[in-house]
């Protein structure tokens, strides 16, 4: 199955065997994005809650049910 990141366009081929591809056949919402684009985001959200001044809400379930 030939899929593309949603951010940097690069086109990859997956197994049609991987769960992911199901994922992406069955739910067309869902879009794919590359491990390099995967890890680049993950290191800069890292060292943004690093800084202090970020912000990190994890689910806005835990906000719903404070009130």
């Amino acid at each position: 199955m030939k899929v593309q990141c949603a951010i940097c366009d690069r086109i990859d081929e997956l197994s049609n065997d991987l769960p992911l591809a199901k994922k992406l056949r069955n739910r067309p919402i869902h879009t794919y994005m590359c491990q390099t684009c995967h890890d680049r985001i993950e290191v800069k959200t890292k060292a943004r809650l690093a800084t202090g001044k970020f912000i990190f809400y994890k689910s806005s379930k835990l906000i719903e049910n404070e009130f």
